[in-house]
């Protein structure tokens, strides 16, 4: 979904909106699951890497500007344990009980119209 919405700054108030928000590229060189005996299921994922292009535009009293950009996220890390509940009573469900995530780097180029 597009992000649209405006901060305070100084003097005046910053319109913006990010939109055409596309997943360029997804990495994940290290990733595991394993079964937690009598609970569930544990998802290690270290080291992953995302990219994604988008139009961005904003707008002050003073000046506005637009244009495409990217952003570049890596040193992902991530760990999640879900719970698996065997009751028999229906369909198998699952439910996240716990997420803990860190990234390391966050690179954002932006290029505007001339």
């Amino acid at each position: 979904p597009d992000l649209t919405g405006h901060e305070k700054f100084g003097l005046g108030n910053v319109k913006y909106n990010i939109s055409r928000i596309h997943v360029t590229a997804v990495e994940l060189p290290s990733a595991s699951i394993s079964l937690l005996p009598g609970s569930g299921i544990k998802l290690v994922i270290g080291n992953a890497s995302l990219t994604t292009d988008m139009n961005w535009n904003i707008r002050t009293w003073m000046f506005k500007d637009s244009g495409r950009g990217t952003v570049h996220i890596s040193k992902v890390f991530v760990t999640a344990i879900f719970s698996t509940p065997l009751d028999n009573t229906g369909p198998t469900s699952i439910s996240l009980t716990s997420c803990r995530t860190t990234s390391g780097d966050i690179d954002i180029k932006l290029n505007g119209k001339t």
